[in-house]
């Protein structure tokens, strides 16, 4: 059977820039093949060439047999697309959307509202149904394209980076409908920059600078890791990754939440001295033992690899990252926690989007705000920030009211949203210029501070170029630079990382620790479970409340009652109906390459897997009880707030 997918040979060029070049990639019914790089890799213009919409310079591609540049009314029959940007009608309602692109599809009527109801059950958007996609938030939206997307199946699936903004319960829920939709023989090509996700897939597509670096099984492409990984568990894992990458000698070392990653040739002489360095600092860790590379090592090794870079502590020499003259003026700042917050609630009309919020944040404090779509964090973030008058309660930050002194809150602290808050048509030195000016700088006191922002965005030769023309990563940074060229003491970040790749994550979070590191006051918003426990503290956000306030390491040790599985073993999305229906397992859900199984007491639910993974002769690699995961946390407190909604309801 010939692939639902084929590209040959595919390239794209743009001017002087060559895009994509030289593809060659075959996708087969009841496969999904993920592909994944680094920002401006060549992804989406893959993803738009094999869709019929944008046409190669060279090379061809096919969806089932139909030539994409020259057949596309055959091709437009047999796919369906998700483009990174909203394809969604901002004046419909979120239900009119989806009637609007059935009919596009030629979706029957007999039958919609079914399809409909598992669609909106899938994606938690059956509350807001009658609400107009115009008024929606930035992952809601995301969504509801993800829904218009599958309103009909189709027989070839392109998804560009379609969980960007999508938070963890939803995620999983939609790898389930993919996971549904190979059962009928789809096709699907994902591109994602969550290497978790890409571990799901069967195999796995490795582009950078518009060439395909690699392509195999996850485990196929694991094998191009070079050097062996030391996993250094600690709740100290910031001090620790600062020590070890200006004491050791080795070939990378990267924070992964509450653990460092030492990418080491030589791992015996390596753990030794990183077991001395850590006895002479008086630094202490609970575990330093060798780990399987994930997808996101292996990229990092291999990018850095390609562009000639054997370590990644070279990224910091172009100013890219560090302090580099970051430094607050402390006499600035008044006394006193930098963010309070007692009772604050906003409604729009009879929805309230922020239900009594109260909480508190230190100076020099690294503050995460987690939560589902639509649960209140942008709201609350845009109140804090002045930009918003509260419905009720009172907040302060940096000493001065929100609902009384909003003018003074915007001189002192830098914003930056989930849009990175550029304008597009200014070049990058014309985007520093403007902000500058907003901020009162300007001469000489605008010189240095610009000359620090293009060497912290890693632009010193693009000073020139559109913003537009910038891939993810840099317009993330320089958008970061232009929000605190003034110097402020208080940051808030919304969502600053999504959809950006894994190397400019780790950047940008180096950023945060280096602004940490002097003094700045960082509250950030995110959807990464990861980057969850780079916070010093945090608050878990749903429907308007907060319901979980604390460390990570308190989050993970004291909010979940039960127990977390972790399993190994093939094809682990094929036995997770079955581990689901034992009585023993309350949840069962995928986690990167296995799975993680919610049980209430893990001994006799470890002997009922094992032994349904015998009767189906599933080889079961691995079966181990495990710290909960930020994500697992996350899913359990949010999924106990659903039943407790439901009893009420049923008893109401």
């Amino acid at each position: 059977m010939p692939p639902a997918i084929r590209a040959k040979g595919l390239t794209r060029r743009f001017d002087d820039l060559v895009a994509v070049e030289g593809l060659d990639l075959e996708v087969c019914s009841g496969e999904i093949v993920g592909l994944v790089g680094p920002d401006g890799a060549g992804k989406t213009t893959t993803i738009r060439m094999m869709a019929g919409i944008l046409d190669p310079t060279e090379g061809d591609a096919w969806i089932e047999g139909h030539h994409a540049a020259t057949e596309s009314d055959q091709v437009k029959e047999n796919i369906a697309y998700m483009s990174q940007r909203f394809g969604l009608y901002t004046d419909l309602t979120v239900e009119e959307n989806i009637h609007f692109y059935a009919d596009l599809y030629g979706v029957p009527r007999n039958g919609r509202a079914e399809r409909f109801d598992e669609l909106l059950d899938f994606s938690n958007m059956r509350p807001f149904k009658k609400r107009r996609a115009g008024a929606l938030s930035g992952g809601m939206k995301q969504k509801l394209q993800l829904v218009c997307a599958l309103v009909h199946t189709p027989r070839v699936l392109l998804l560009d980076e379609p969980t960007n903004g999508v938070d963890p319960v939803s995620r999983r829920d939609f790898w389930r409908i993919l996971y549904r939709l190979l059962k009928n023989d789809v096709a699907i090509l994902v591109t994602t920059a969550y290497l978790d996700e890409a571990e799901r897939c069967n195999r796995v597509a490795l582009m950078h600078h518009g060439k395909l670096l690699a392509s195999g099984t996850p485990d196929d492409v694991k094998e191009l890791m070079k050097g062996t990984i030391l996993a250094v568990q600690s709740t100290k894992a910031r001090d620790i990754s600062k020590l070890l990458r200006d004491q050791l000698d080795c070939q990378s070392v990267n924070v992964f939440g509450d653990t460092v990653h030492v990418v080491t040739k030589r791992p015996e002489e390596t753990e030794g001295a990183i077991q001395r360095l850590l006895e002479t600092e008086g630094l202490r860790a609970e575990d330093v033992s060798r780990q399987e590379a994930s997808l996101e090592d292996v990229f990092v090794s291999v990018l850095n690899q390609d562009d000639g870079n054997p370590s990644d502590r070279s990224d910091r020499s172009d100013g890219s990252v560090g302090s580099a003259g970051l430094l607050v003026p402390r006499d600035r700042a008044r006394n006193g926690p930098a963010v309070t917050a007692t009772d604050l609630t906003r409604r729009f009309g009879n929805f309230t989007a922020v239900d009594n919020v109260s909480l508190e944040v230190p100076r020099g404090q690294i503050f995460g705000f987690l939560g589902p779509n639509g649960a209140g964090k942008s709201t609350t973030i845009r109140m804090l920030c002045g930009l918003l008058e509260p419905t009720g309660g009172k907040a302060s930050v940096s000493g001065f009211d929100v609902a009384r002194e909003p003018e003074q809150i915007k001189k002192h602290i830098g914003y930056m949203s989930q849009k990175f808050s550029l304008y597009e048509d200014l070049t990058v030195e014309e985007n520093i210029d403007f902000y500058g000016g907003i901020y009162g700088l300007s001469g000489a006191k605008l010189a240095p501070r610009k000359k620090w922002a293009i060497a912290m965005s890693g632009l010193n030769d693009r000073t020139d170029s559109l913003t537009a023309l910038l891939s993810g990563g840099w317009k993330q940074r320089l958008a970061l630079a232009c929000a605190i060229l003034h110097e402020p003491p208080i940051v808030f970040l919304d969502e600053p990382t999504s959809g950006v790749d894994p190397i400019s994550r780790r950047r940008f979070w180096d950023l945060i620790y280096s602004m940490a590191d002097d003094g700045v006051t960082v509250f950030v918003s995110t959807h990464y479970m990861e980057e969850a426990e780079y916070c010093d503290r945090m608050a878990l956000m749903y429907r308007g409340k907060i319901i979980a306030l604390g460390t990570p390491q308190e989050l993970k040790t004291n909010m979940m009652a039960d127990q977390i599985l972790d399993i190994q073993c093939p094809r682990p999305h094929e036995v997770m109906d079955d581990l689901a229906a034992l009585p023993e397992v309350r949840e069962v859900a995928l986690f990167g390459a296995g799975l993680h199984v919610v049980v209430a007491d893990a001994e006799p639910a470890k002997q009922a897997i094992e032994a349904e993974c015998k009767r189906r002769g599933l080889n079961l690699q691995h079966i181990e009880p495990i710290t909960p995961s930020m994500e697992d946390v996350f899913v359990s407190l949010i999924e106990a707030e659903e039943r407790k909604e439901t009893k009420a309801k049923a008893a109401s």
